[in-house]
């Protein structure tokens, strides 16, 4: 990725759409990486375990972010007030915006929903290109919306740099590319994009990226390739 672009690194503990068992154990390992944010899923961690990640990785010099993957409005509600009380810094994902901004009304938290139509668990997008840059661009223009967690490679059947370009042109605030990432290649594609980050979870986990399978030496290589514009 010489000569290209830079692009932030949200490194998730999580596998498969779930908080790892082991998350608050990993955290130590991270504040030495370069790593600067760090997520968690709202699914596999407990509002009490969700505090301790962010007190750990805060100690650690880390910013946290949770991503919300529950399918009902209920849970999500749950999910947003676990983060104000766990004292997350962003909250990404989520598909009901009405029931979560007021939940989130007050505090510094950076808000980013989905955009376009996100069905299931693991989650996975659908829709036109342009129906989710519509989606966007209504998103980002609402108060107390900060930015985008954008599906990108969660998508059947969307050219990637197209469908990432095209959300980043419309949207009035940083578009984070999560899920299914797990090559370089991948992140130069979203880097060329504008994409202003993106997210690794379970390809680390799973050994998949260079250092492997030492978790934080694959956090320093992905690290080492996000910043090399």
């Amino acid at each position: 990725m010489a000569g290209g672009p830079m692009i932030n690194f949200v490194f998730m503990l999580t596998h498969r759409d779930r908080t790892v068992d082991d998350a608050l154990e990993q955290v130590a390992a991270l504040g030495s990486t370069g790593l600067r944010y760090l997520g968690f899923k709202d699914v596999g961690a407990t509002p009490a375990r969700q505090r301790e990640i962010c007190a750990a990785a805060r100690a650690a010099g880390l910013a946290t972010m949770l991503e919300v993957v529950s399918v009902s409005a209920a849970d999500e509600v749950a999910s947003a007030e676990s983060a104000v009380a766990a004292g997350v810094d962003w909250v990404l994902g989520g598909t009901h915006p009405d029931r979560v901004l007021p939940v989130l009304r007050g505090t510094d938290i950076r808000y980013c929903p989905f955009p376009g139509r996100v069905v299931g668990h693991p989650s996975v997008l659908e829709g036109t290109v342009e129906e989710i840059t519509r989606s966007a661009a209504e998103l980002t223009a609402r108060d107390g919306v900060y930015g985008l967690d954008l599906l990108a490679y969660r998508h059947a059947g969307a050219d990637v740099a197209k469908l990432t370009a095209s959300v980043v042109a419309a949207a009035r605030g940083p578009v984070i590319a999560a899920g299914s990432v797990s090559a370089a290649a991948q992140i130069r594609v979203l880097a060329e994009a504008g994409a202003w980050g993106f997210t690794i979870g379970s390809a680390i986990f799973d050994g998949l990226l260079p250092g492997a399978p030492g978790v934080a030496a694959q956090v320093r290589e992905v690290l080492a390739v996000a910043e090399s514009g």
